[in-house]
């Protein structure tokens, strides 16, 4: 499993001109900028290799695609019971499979998890610098919900890799009251 990725644009942000402040407050804006040059980042350059089921993830599930026994996507997810969220933690698929499918395929299995655990929220993380993953969590429902400039070193906002975390909610039944209760049943009496 490779969490490599190859970019020549990036979601920059006008953060490096700081957070615009306003008499309201602050205003972030993110938009899709080229690179100068292509950049390559791995999970090796932070010591930090991908792989599943890292004792850090207390509650960790794994779902795996194969092709002829070779692995070639992977979720995993994690719950975070303190809050009530589910985490993706890896979601990756094989260069030679992605816009089949299978990426949308596996969004979906978490989010019929999340419903079936009756989480209020999926979170994940990327960085600003992998256009392809922004763009996909976007496409599929997922919102940006947060950011931290210093996450990966202290020159993120330099480097132009700001960990960015996007969240999904699932939207919320409707209650019913006690008289369309009663109506229900009324309804269901008459049958």
């Amino acid at each position: 499993m490779e969490g490599n990725y190859n970019t020549n644009k990036v979601h920059n942000r006008q953060i490096l001109r700081c957070f615009n402040k306003t008499n309201k407050g602050f205003d972030i804006q993110i938009e899709k900028k080229d690179f100068t040059e292509p950049v390559t980042h791995t999970p090796e350059e932070y010591d930090f290799p991908d792989k599943l089921y890292d004792e850090h993830w207390e509650n960790a599930y794994a779902w795996g695609v194969f092709v002829n026994d070779e692995l070639i996507a992977t979720l995993e997810t994690d719950q975070e019971l303190w809050s009530n969220r589910l985490r993706i933690t890896e979601l990756w698929v094989d260069e030679k499979y992605q816009k089949q499918g299978i990426g949308h395929a596996l969004i979906e299995i978490a989010k019929e998890q999340a419903r079936r655990e009756r989480r209020r929220a999926i979170i994940l993380e990327t960085q600003s610098c992998n256009v392809n993953a922004v763009d996909f969590y976007l496409h599929e429902g997922f919102s940006l919900i947060g950011m931290d400039t210093c996450y990966y070193k202290n020159n993120d906002l330099q480097r132009k890799e700001v960990r960015l975390q996007f969240g999904w909610f699932p939207k919320e039944k409707k209650r019913i009251n006690h008289e369309e209760i009663e109506m229900k049943q009324r309804m269901i009496g008459t049958m």
